[in-house]
């Protein structure tokens, strides 16, 4: 097994969070200047440390990286699942302390052991995400169909016509006020004005 070098990340999701407590942890393990830290959020995986711990001068193959719990990697499930395929295509050591099965120490010739975990870990991710998708998709369909039997409106809200439009329309069209003056005796912006314009015409077309 190809001996590499031992590195600890750590994060928070905000400038007010401390890291203390995970650096704590870490330097069981790794020596403190091998162990970066981020203060951002976990939705996604745009971070400084931890986009360097991946760059080309960051981890290579036969290093460790310690956390101290998955979720120090994104909270995205999917994010995760990719993360984790990641470290396996690079022969790179993800190991978890909340996780003790991927503290396992194995000897030269066992390194399936931690692919078999690693692959574990994946395919339990990858359900978990695939079912909170759709777990998603199915409250939002829920909640659709529940707004639509209390007769709300979906998708952009429907225009109001001032009761005294017909009244500005009519001073328009006959040239007493300009397009500007009826907008602004009517509160609407051009975009609505013409839209409520055209919506009256039809209207009154088909009476």
């Amino acid at each position: 097994m190809i001996k590499g070098r031992v590195y600890g990340y750590a994060r928070v999701s905000s400038k007010n969070q401390h890291l203390d407590r995970q650096i704590e942890a870490l330097k069981k393990y790794v020596p403190e200047e091998n162990i970066l830290t981020d203060k951002a959020s976990g939705k996604d995986l745009d971070r400084p440390a931890y986009q360097a711990l991946k760059s080309a001068l960051g981890l290579r193959k036969g290093d460790i990286l310690i956390i101290t719990s998955l979720d120090r990697l994104s909270r995205n499930k999917n994010n995760i699942r990719q993360e984790l395929q990641w470290f396996s295509d690079n022969k790179i050591r993800l190991k978890i302390l909340d996780l003790p099965t991927t503290l396992v120490e194995v000897t030269d010739g066992h390194e399936w052991i931690v692919d078999m975990i690693n692959n574990i870990l994946i395919e339990v991710l990858s359900s978990m995400a695939e079912q909170e998708r759709l777990t998603i998709r199915k409250r939002q369909r829920e909640g659709i169909e529940a707004a639509k039997l209390k007769g709300k409106h979906m998708g952009r809200p429907r225009m109001v016509m001032p009761e005294s439009f017909p009244f500005v329309y009519r001073e328009w069209k006959s040239g007493c006020i300009t397009a500007k003056g009826a907008m602004k005796k009517l509160n609407l912006s051009s975009t609505s004005f013409y839209r409520m314009v055209k919506k009256y015409e039809s209207i009154s077309k088909g009476n």
